[in-house]
């Protein structure tokens, strides 16, 4: 049985998009209409649709009951949960859990949220142009002090794309593995580093653009040449998804396979999801441990103005994605 997705649609003739503002604003399903093929990932579990009351999961167990495995916003914390500054940060950060609110036309969706861990409110806009959804974010700093936090999005593909064989394409001339999260399924060596596609491995060097099941696994993408892209493709050409974002805001993206890796509840080996998340800081383990090794968190100076915009190309593509176009569509 499909699972409903709550929520708000937006669509065009090509696009179908959920947005779900109760629980984090999340985008719950991105369905290319042409095909009928969704391309966001699904928990293989029945998420919790109500925002978590105090504004942070202690921990992911705690977060993942309302993960609906789509496209969440991480602010102002990505990963683990931590003291920091003095406040208590929930993983994957408030902007994940909380609810936001909304206005919506049949092909657009603005939300916005005052927050309760920092002082910053955020505007954003969802929209969708033929076969693209367009994402701008504004962001304005109302505090006295500056904030150091972490701003960046959980787009997570799966569904009808990873239905069949896909490869990984970007423009990303290097990747660095994460050097704590190693569970059994992992190939990876933590820690290293190479030219993207390839990066070391515990049995030899692995090629992140062919990803297979059963893995589990986590790496950052950075160095990218001009824009930031990453696409999935499925190789039987059916469909594609190509995410592209502005490198300047966001210089890595964090990739994560979760490919049958995980036997733990409640995954229990069912999940397909491949994550290609663009994100200011190269950490996935918190902004305490960010700090610790300096990998690069956001300062918001009192009255700071931040704008940014991604875009996402869902289509039937003609073999492998090689850049994009300015306009954000896959070349």
């Amino acid at each position: 049985m499909m699972r409903e997705p709550p929520g708000i649609v937006i669509e065009s003739r090509e696009l179908r998009v959920t947005v779900n503002p109760r629980v984090g604003g999340t985008i719950t399903e991105i369905r290319h209409l042409p095909s009928n093929l969704s391309v966001l990932g699904e928990t293989p579990w029945d998420p919790v649709n109500a925002p978590i009351a105090s504004f942070a999961a202690r921990d992911e167990p705690e977060w993942l009951t309302r993960f609906t495995g789509g496209w969440p916003l991480l602010f102002p914390n990505g990963g683990d949960a931590c003291q920091f500054g003095g406040i208590f940060h929930g993983f994957h950060g408030e902007a994940s859990i909380s609810p936001w609110e909304f206005t919506a036309t049949s092909k657009t969706i603005r939300l916005s949220r005052r927050f309760f861990s920092v002082p910053v409110e955020m505007q954003r806009e969802l929209k969708i142009s033929g076969d693209m959804l367009v994402i701008r974010e504004r962001l304005r700093m109302e505090g006295v002090r500056p904030v150091e936090v972490m701003w960046g999005h959980h787009a997570t593909f799966g569904s009808d794309l990873l239905a069949g064989p896909v490869e990984v394409t970007t423009n990303a001339a290097r990747a660095s593995v994460d050097r704590l999260y190693d569970p059994p399924a992992n190939p990876l060596a933590p820690g290293g580093q190479g030219d993207w596609p390839m990066v070391p491995g515990k049995q030899g060097s692995v090629d992140l653009s062919k990803p297979a099941a059963p893995v589990a696994a986590s790496a950052y993408l950075h160095d990218f040449t001009g824009s930031a892209w990453a696409a999935v493709r499925r190789l039987d050409d059916r469909i594609a998804a190509a995410l592209s974002w502005d490198a300047a805001t966001f210089p890595c993206a964090w990739l994560w396979y979760e490919l049958g890796g995980t036997p733990e509840p409640p995954w229990h080996g069912r999940g397909r999801m491949i994550g290609i998340e663009p994100n200011t800081t190269r950490s996935g383990s918190g902004l305490a441990d960010a700090k610790t090794r300096s990998t690069g968190l956001l300062t918001l100076e009192p009255g700071a103005e931040l704008s940014t915009e991604l875009r996402l190309h869902v289509f039937e593509p003609k073999g492998s994605v090689t850049g994009i176009q300015a306009d954000g569509r896959a070349a």
